[in-house]
């Protein structure tokens, strides 16, 4: 069974992989070799793009530090809302669990760009423009829907015997849930944080809309702009090299934490 779906995996490999692949080669690739496959292997490799980005006004990494701001304050509100709401809807009745559960994976699957004219309607009313921590409240609000549905999961998994033992020993609702469901729970919270942290690290109508001082952009409103900073050409080196950079937090968080991930996505399956 390995071997006949070894090539398949294979194939699934390369054709993830060689997008990036392009990307890290046009990066270090000259302006003119991107264009012209006749210069000679050797004389196309350049740093400039790297250089440019680094010694810009504001500087490249200072977009990367405002998306892991608010990607991580996104993360931590989703977290502290979820888990309580979570564990209640796993504790409710079957049929109203049922009920709920559609509820929310339809609120999951809703375009959020049907939203966008009503946010941009809060963020003026309310003044929350230009601001880095505000932006986190929507972004927590999209992202609560799929917390909700994997966190709940996690919590019908584990068994109800340790929660029964826990309430005989004189632990009171929220000790239950500090000192014996929650660490249970570390997989499938890491991996619902990561999907989060994706999400908002990924956002760009809202950013795009909440933001216009140059220092407070995110990394994909930023990148938006290095793409679109001439009419006459397309700096394909500088956008690769962006790219680069801002992929390289995402695969390392990725790498560290994908025990986590495939721990808490595949958690409750066989249950289901």
């Amino acid at each position: 069974m390995t071997r006949r779906l070894a090539p398949w995996i294979s194939l699934l490999l390369v054709w993830s992989l060689l997008p990036m692949l392009w990307q890290l080669i046009s990066s270090f690739s000259t302006a003119e070799s991107l264009v012209d496959g006749s210069i000679p292997f050797l004389q196309r490799w350049t740093l400039v793009h790297y250089r440019e980005l680094l010694a810009s006004d504001p500087p490249f990494w200072r977009y990367v530090l405002n998306s892991a701001a608010v990607s991580g304050l996104t993360t931590l509100i989703t977290l502290a809302l979820a888990i309580p709401a979570a564990y209640g809807l796993a504790r409710v009745p079957q049929q109203l669990r049922r009920i709920v559960r559609w509820m929310t994976a339809a609120a999951a699957l809703f375009p959020y760009v049907l939203l966008f004219l009503a946010l941009l309607e809060l963020a003026r009313r309310f003044s929350l423009g230009n601001n880095l921590f505000a932006l986190a409240l929507p972004y927590a609000g999209l992202a609560m829907p799929l917390a909700l549905l994997l966190l709940t999961s996690a919590f019908e998994a584990l068994p109800k015997e340790l929660e029964d033992a826990a309430r005989l020993e004189g632990l009171g609702l929220w000790q239950r849930l500090r000192w014996v469901l929650v660490p249970l729970l570390a997989p499938a919270s890491a991996s619902t944080a990561i999907l989060v942290f994706l999400f908002a690290w990924n956002e760009y109508p809202i950013a795009l809309t909440w933001l216009s001082r140059d220092e407070l952009l995110t990394l994909p409103v930023a990148m938006a702009r290095i793409a679109g900073s001439s009419i006459y050409s397309i700096p394909y080196g500088a956008y690769a090299a962006a790219t680069v950079l801002g992929s390289l937090p995402l695969l390392l968080l990725v790498l560290v934490c994908q025990r986590q991930i495939v721990s808490g996505l595949t958690n409750g399956a066989i249950k289901g």
